[in-house]
């Protein structure tokens, strides 16, 4: 569902999304080399003025330039993959961030930075996260998850986004809801959880194993499989492992670069780019197919990673 045009992805880009298609991890991970993806955006957006409290993604229209200088800055150091600033813009959130926002407007506005910072260097995945309502509690139901997702899902789709990430999630439940959705629009589906929760932080907020979500959201039909946030990458590499070992998707992570911390009124994350690298080889080892950061990462850490013998 592609009515938008877009620059055709070169012959290797297209092979991406080929093997992503057949669940083909070992052509995307061919001797032994992982898919390079970008690192954070919200705490690149706040670097560049997003004030705490500000709604990132209605940044696509109010502040274009801003938001196609960190899509720009991710492909430059090297990202195959960059992302869309749409996490948030589903009509449950915006509905609280901004009542009168257009929200196929925003989703197209984000894709559209994003493809024209990409610029055929680097495939486009359009992200889709969590409402911010909890469906257990029943602040949110099923049918009014499916129509935000479907919404959302359509919207980047019909931008001409090369594929779509549900990610960030904590609830089984939400991300089955919005993978089916995803899947609707014929695109390549990447699935990603949060693990932070458990003595050794490899469940979900929800109680949900590895080896839960990688049966589950198998059974759901995502491509790609994976864990995003929540934690540094060195917790990284017991999930990974898991999660290949309990599906035969190819396996997506983007780790934190570490917890945050408080430093005065600041936010910092203390791992630095070297400290981030020297662990991917590892993640590799364990299944990893897509590799790239999350919360604190930045193009610095992309071009570290970009620097390893197993970079793709």
């Amino acid at each position: 569902m592609n009515t938008s045009p877009t620059i055709t992805p070169s012959a290797e880009l297209a092979a991406i999304l080929q093997a992503m298609r057949a669940h083909d991890a070992r052509a995307l991970a061919a001797a032994g080399r992982f898919v390079l993806l970008d690192g954070a955006w919200g705490t690149q957006l706040q670097q560049r003025g997003l004030q705490p409290g500000e709604f990132p993604d209605l940044w696509n229209l109010s502040h274009p330039e801003r938001v196609l200088d960190v899509a720009r800055a991710y492909v430059e150091a090297g990202s195959r993959v960059i992302l869309t600033n749409t996490f948030g813009a589903n009509r449950i959130r915006l509905a609280e961030a901004a009542p009168a926002a257009d929200v196929r407007a925003v989703n197209r506005a984000g894709v559209a930075l994003s493809l024209q910072a990409a610029a055929g260097r680097a495939l486009v995945f359009a992200s889709i996260g969590p409402c911010g309502k909890l469906l257990l509690t029943g602040e949110v139901t099923p049918e009014q998850l499916q129509q935000a997702f479907e919404e959302q899902a359509q919207a980047l789709a019909e931008a001409g986004a090369h594929a779509l990430v549900v990610e960030t999630m904590s609830d089984l439940d939400e991300a089955r809801i919005a993978v089916a959705a995803a899947r609707a629009t014929g695109l390549p589906v990447v699935a990603s959880m949060v693990f932070d929760a458990g003595p050794d932080k490899d469940h979900t907020m929800m109680g949900a194993s590895p080896e839960d979500v990688a049966e589950a959201l198998t059974e759901a039909g995502a491509d790609v499989i994976g864990a995003n946030c929540g934690q540094g990458i060195a917790g990284f590499v017991a999930v990974c492992r898991r999660l290949h070992a309990a599906t035969g998707r190819p396996i997506w992570i983007k780790a934190n670069a570490g917890l945050p911390e408080l430093e005065g009124s600041r936010t910092v994350y203390r791992t630095t780019p070297e400290e981030f690298a020297a662990l991917v080889p590892a993640l590799c080892e364990a299944g990893a197919s897509f590799v790239g950061g999350c919360c604190g990462t930045s193009p610095g850490f992309i071009a570290a990673l970009r620097r390893l013998p197993v970079a793709g």
